[in-house]
């Protein structure tokens, strides 16, 4: 029998307490929970990413002779001073590190609160409720 996976429980291991609407809520709540953490650890993800080619654009312009450079901004592409650029860069990761320092704090946020949910739950439910990733 298979232990410890969620899918068989011993019988001595089954809970048959009744799933209150509080009980619910607070399972709902973990769900949500889970759903935004992966977004938002996706978010993370995707713009360290950009502030790396950022960064990688930065060296780049460090590197140049002082000549005036193409600046993509969207779908335009403007011409523009060294100097310029490497404001424009600057700005940019400052922006993006924002960014990336509040989705952070969102993650810690929502990993905290998962774990007052798994305590509760689990306290309530044992192991009849997986509330773990596989």
């Amino acid at each position: 029998m298979p232990e410890g996976n969620g899918m068989i429980l011993a019988k001595e291991e089954e809970n048959d307490a009744e799933v209150r609407r509080e009980d619910q809520d607070k399972i709902n709540e973990f769900g949500r929970l889970n759903a935004r953490l992966y977004e938002v650890r996706d978010e993370i993800s995707s713009l360290k990413k950009l502030l790396e080619k950022i960064d990688d654009a930065s060296t780049e312009l460090m590197m140049g002779n002082g000549d005036r450079v193409m600046l993509r901004l969207g779908e335009a592409m403007f011409e523009a001073t060294e100097d310029e650029a490497t404001e424009f860069c600057e700005a940019e990761v400052e922006r993006h590190q924002e960014t990336v320092d509040r989705l952070s704090e969102e993650e810690s946020e929502i990993l905290e609160r998962q774990a007052e949910l798994k305590k509760i739950l689990y306290g309530r439910f044992g192991k009849s409720i997986n509330l773990e990733e596989k």
